[in-house]
């Protein structure tokens, strides 16, 4: 799997990646407790055919977001029953909304 077909988080040194990780993990951060719990990775394959575009003519255009990482912002919100906003408002999307 080649570590460009998704989105990069922007220009983020890894100093930055490092300070945001212990910050997260310190106020209890729920990716990392999903992560503990459960191996996201057996998902991948069947989350790529079902949720990528896979018809695409031409290269053009954003890149998708991790599929993954997507998948287990939807079991947050469900479970926690967060916003779109408290999502980023939390760091775990680097988007804005």
């Amino acid at each position: 799997m080649s570590k460009n077909k998704y989105k990069s988080s922007g220009r983020v040194s890894l100093l930055d990646k490092e300070k945001r990780r212990i910050k997260l993990s310190k106020l209890g951060n729920p990716l990392e407790k999903l992560h503990n719990v459960i191996d996201f990775e057996m998902f991948r394959a069947e989350l790529e055919e079902s949720m990528l575009n896979h018809d695409k003519k031409s290269p053009a255009g954003n890149k998708p977001y991790d599929v993954v990482v997507m998948f287990k912002i939807i079991l947050l919100k469900r479970f926690y029953n967060m916003s779109d906003e408290q999502i980023v408002r939390l760091n775990l999307l680097p988007i804005k909304v």
